[in-house]
């Protein structure tokens, strides 16, 4: 993708009724479309109350404030022109429809901030944080946000990229030099600089799977015999009286969702019928839903009813998925509360709350979840998956060097690892994947 040479405008505040409403024109005539509409521009970032009017008919519009940002210092690094008015839907679709008439066009989803990024004024982890810090529905998610826009992981990306390029001006140099006497590749220094590159991207690896964690969230399915207590969890769990709750056995007959977040780590809950044989054909297909879900589900919550003298077997699972074994309605029988270690389950009561907070630290340990203070950004599974086939590119690095003592591969190697993670930062991207990332944003931003 090229920066464009058209000049866009779009309504960069939700929909519906506000007391403010801002439209945004940028481009290289969004000076002009603004004098057009509002007669003057005030001076470079000073507001100015003006009135809006059409220029044809010179019918006044609205009345607001004016802003106008030179490039290359603005959001998008093109002269960029605010119109704050009131944001009445009426009033702004007039407004914006008078800048369309002198030559802008609509912006589509997320223009705004791919011409920023297309023209060096943030870089693509940037440009994903502005996604995320919009749709963050979690305090914690959007100061991890916050932290990504403000460049805190795109700078730890660029720091081993710049060591990477340091170790592969070293080794080229050295392959240039193959006729020296003095053969460079066998420093053992080489090896424990590409292992400290390695161990970087270790510690990276682990907090963008954290960022990737707080963004996604986590898909956890309850799942059980009827009657074992799963609706009663996901209400205890939610704080909320979503679930119907009987002692009828087989109640639940569909999925129910519901989503809580533990220390700014977001959990999608799912509670499903239960599992047992059934003739009745609505039930069958509330088991039916059951098992689909546990497919879909990164780890399960299996329950059995602790005063049930023959409770259920665990019915065939997913192997890679996680299981944490409860005992629920421990206020039946007595069972002490928490963590058996010795018969590796989780004892608990929904109804009066023991041992919930053993099974939500089980929750996040189950993930490797560790919230920390101020240190956490939101990163996406492209990121990890990035970073991940750089940290295979390293070791791969390392294995030549040592055990081949192929300068050559070694290099190409390093290489490879440089692209991946460049290709998080934007520097090597498809032109495809630009237009899958800015498409999900909403227009006006």
């Amino acid at each position: 993708m090229s920066p464009s040479a058209d000049t866009i405008a779009a309504i960069a505040t939700a929909p519906g009724r506000g007391g403010v409403g801002i439209i945004r024109i940028s481009g290289p005539r969004a000076k002009e479309i603004a004098e057009a509409i509002t007669a003057q521009l005030p001076p470079e970032r000073y507001a100015r109350h003006t009135v809006f009017r059409d220029p044809d008919t010179k019918a006044i519009l609205d009345d607001g404030l004016l802003i106008f940002f030179k490039g290359p210092h603005s959001y998008t690094g093109e002269d960029v022109v605010e119109l704050q008015g009131h944001g009445g839907s009426a009033v702004l679709d007039l407004v914006l429809h008078a800048c369309l008439r002198q030559g802008a066009r609509l912006a589509r989803p997320g223009e705004f901030t791919e011409r920023a990024f297309l023209n060096g004024r943030i870089d693509l982890t940037q440009a994903e944080a502005v996604a995320d810090l919009i749709d963050a529905n979690h305090a914690s998610a959007a100061q991890a946000a916050q932290r990504a826009l403000q460049g805190q992981f795109g700078q730890r990306i660029q720091t081993i990229v710049d060591d990477l390029i340091q170790l592969r001006v070293y080794i080229e140099s050295a392959l240039d030099f193959a006729e020296e006497d003095i053969d460079f590749l066998a420093d053992q220094q080489l090896v424990e600089r590409i292992q400290a590159l390695i161990q970087q991207i270790n510690r990276l690896e682990t907090e963008t799977a954290q960022g990737v964690l707080i963004r996604d969230g986590l898909t956890i399915a309850i799942i059980g015999a009827p009657n074992a207590g799963k609706s009663s969890l996901l209400n205890r769990l939610t704080g909320e009286d979503l679930a119907i709750v009987t002692s009828i056995a087989g109640t639940t007959r569909d999925v129910l969702r519901a989503a809580i977040h533990l220390d700014g780590l977001p959990l999608h809950l799912v509670d499903t019928a239960g599992l047992r044989q059934s003739n009745d054909p609505i039930e069958q297909e509330g088991i039916r839903r059951a098992h689909q879900e546990i497919q879909n589900a990164q780890a399960i919550l299996w329950l059995q009813d602790d005063h049930d003298p023959n409770p259920a077997a665990l019915p065939e699972l997913p192997a890679s998925t996680p299981v944490l074994h409860i005992r629920s309605k421990i206020d039946l029988t007595g069972r002490k509360p928490g963590f058996d270690a010795e018969q590796q389950i989780y004892a608990l009561s929904a109804k009066t709350g023991m041992g919930i907070d053993s099974l939500k630290d089980a929750l996040k340990q189950l993930v490797g979840y560790t919230p920390t203070e101020g240190g956490q950004f939101l990163a996406r599974r492209r990121h990890l998956d990035a970073i991940q086939e750089a940290k295979a590119e390293l070791q791969a690095a390392r294995t030549t060097l040592q055990q081949q003592h192929a300068g050559e591969l070694c290099a190409e190697a390093l290489r490879y690892a440089q692209n991946a993670l460049e290709r998080i930062t934007g520097r090597f991207t498809s032109d495809d994947l630009l237009g899958e990332i800015f498409s999900k944003f909403c227009i006006g931003k």
